[in-house]
């Protein structure tokens, strides 16, 4: 689509597919550092920008010259599109260091564990340990607070432990933005005891570097249930912060079995295991 628009003395073709083209000038206007005319006010400017994909607008309309790179860069326009697309932080009060980094972080932020419920049976999982009667997946004894959440991994009488190896780079996170960021890294796991057999959990992540080794870990004491208990949902939540340069991977390993050597599977009870990069003010 194409518009004609009188500004400053001068006659232009607005083509949003290509950018603006100067068809006629009646008298000089003053040129941008690469002598392209573009005499759209900053706001309007800015509501064409609203309107593409955020990564052209990074990657190609900020290099088209100052005052496009202004736009691109200001506080405003990403404020807004946080806005629009219905990305704000949780606490009112607060307000993002970062808007840009806060919209890009929102915009990419998923859970990068696989297959997290057992829904694709052992798909995604590395089985560390396959104790007992080995590993299993069942639908909930009780429901979870989370109410989508059906399926759950459960352990057997002996060691059952699984893992996964997350590489950042593959699912978005480059190390340049890694190393200089350093976005909050959010886990979370959720376990369940079965009501007449006493069980314990475990769990440890790791942030390792390019060659496997470990930049920071998480590894809290094991958690034991007694026999008769209310077999409820218990979650489990760790943020890494400030882990310094170097992170390429993040490795989360979970487990458990039952403490009285039942055969079958009375032991604990796992789902939605959650890795993600998220924002520092969330």
């Amino acid at each position: 689509m194409k518009r004609k628009a009188r500004a400053m003395g001068a006659t232009y073709s607005a083509d949003f597919s290509t950018g603006p083209k100067p068809v006629k000038a009646a008298q000089p206007s003053t040129p941008t550092s690469n002598g392209v005319n573009f005499p759209l006010p900053l706001d309007i400017l800015e509501e064409i920008f609203i309107h593409l994909p955020h990564h052209q607008v990074v990657l190609t309309c900020r290099l088209v010259c100052r005052q496009w790179k202004q736009v691109a860069d200001s506080e405003s326009f990403w404020r807004e599109r946080c806005r629009r697309e219905g990305y704000h932080l949780r606490d009112g009060s607060k307000t993002p260091s970062d808007w840009r980094l806060f919209y890009f972080l929102c915009k990419k932020r998923r859970n990068l564990i696989q297959n997290p419920r057992g829904e694709a049976k052992m798909k995604g999982w590395k089985i560390v340990e396959n104790g007992g009667d080995r590993w299993k997946i069942e639908g909930l004894m009780v429901p979870h607070p989370d109410e989508s959440i059906k399926m759950n991994f459960v352990t057997s009488y002996g060691m059952c432990r699984k893992s996964q190896l997350i590489d950042l780079a593959k699912e978005g996170y480059n190390p340049s933005f890694m190393d200089h960021f350093q976005p909050h890294i959010k886990i979370s796991d959720w376990y369940a005891p079965r009501w007449d057999c006493g069980c314990e959990y475990t769990i440890f992540v790791q942030l390792l570097n390019q060659d496997k080794k470990v930049v920071a870990g998480f590894t809290p004491d094991t958690i034991r249930f007694p026999q008769w208990n209310d077999q409820q949902w218990h979650q489990m939540t760790h943020v890494f912060k400030d882990y310094g340069p170097g992170v390429r991977y993040v490795h989360f390993v979970h487990g458990g079995k039952d403490t009285q050597f039942w055969a079958g599977w009375y032991g604990i009870r796992l789902t939605e295991s959650c890795v993600e990069v998220c924002p520092a003010e969330d």
